[in-house]
């Protein structure tokens, strides 16, 4: 069953077109992530999804809800959004962060459920130890934990998760997204993420999405899209791939532009 649709997504700032006439469909229990090198627009591709802006083109949720005419409230009852950057985040304690998370669904008092929710979600991350503490004194890698969390205690249809492993160390990179992908695969929620590093998306992502310059170049299975030749056209990185793991393995050799 499809999850989203879309269908001619267009977007550009100041008569610079980002998205270029994009059409992809994002399946249930599917983790689709989007590589390409910065600039190729998997942020905006995100935050089109969620609709912090506003493109041309039509984004259905299930095959029949219009994404871009539901009111606020209603999309995020749908979508969860996990953001590069915890900038915006105000100075609150880790469960009260999380607990925001609950809005959608909350009426004008928390409820023993969204309790108990947020409790689950962040013995999940692994940041219940935190629970008290205030949000902006956390590493990188701690806030980041605490956003995804606030995300899944939204309870969305959707995840969009954008560099989600960015602050992460190895191990927490590894132990979120196999978090993330136990939850998906258990839950029939599905996930678009933007991500940079091309062995973590092929080990975790059901499908890849390769964009440049705004365009959609490929989509498939890790196994068939991660090779050298797209290697060398998407990242002008020469590079071996190797095929004798269960997932692609990309092994970067040296730059073009450095030869």
């Amino acid at each position: 069953m499809v999850k989203i649709t879309i269908k001619g997504l267009t977007f550009g700032y100041n008569g610079a077109r980002i998205l270029d006439d994009l059409d992809l469909v994002v399946g249930d229990s599917e983790i689709l992530s989007l590589v390409g090198p910065n600039g190729s627009g998997k942020t905006t591709f995100i935050k089109c999804i969620d609709r912090i802006l506003k493109p041309k083109g039509s984004i259905l949720l299930d095959g029949e809800r219009d994404l871009q005419s539901m009111s606020r409230g209603d999309v995020a009852k749908c979508i969860g959004y996990v953001p590069q950057s915890s900038s915006g985040v105000l100075s609150t304690t880790v469960f009260d962060t999380v607990l925001m998370g609950r809005k959608p669904h909350m009426g004008w008092r928390v409820a023993e459920e969204d309790i108990d929710k947020v409790v689950e979600i962040m013995k999940l991350l692994q940041v219940e130890k935190f629970a008290l503490k205030d949000f902006n004194e956390l590493s990188g890698g701690q806030k980041q934990r605490v956003l995804i969390a606030r995300a899944l205690a939204q309870e969305p249809k959707v995840l969009l998760l954008d560099e989600p492993t960015s602050n992460l160390d190895l191990k927490h990179q590894l132990g979120v997204l196999e978090t993330v992908r136990s939850l998906i695969k258990n839950t029939g929620v599905s996930a678009v993420m933007a991500i940079h590093d091309l062995n973590l998306a092929a080990r975790y992502s059901d499908r890849l999405v390769m964009l440049q310059d705004g365009k959609i170049h490929a989509v498939g299975d890790p196994k068939e899209l991660l090779t050298p030749e797209n290697i060398r056209t998407i990242f002008g990185v020469e590079a071996v791939v190797m095929k004798d793991l269960d997932r692609p393995y990309v092994v970067p050799v040296g730059s073009l532009s450095a030869e």
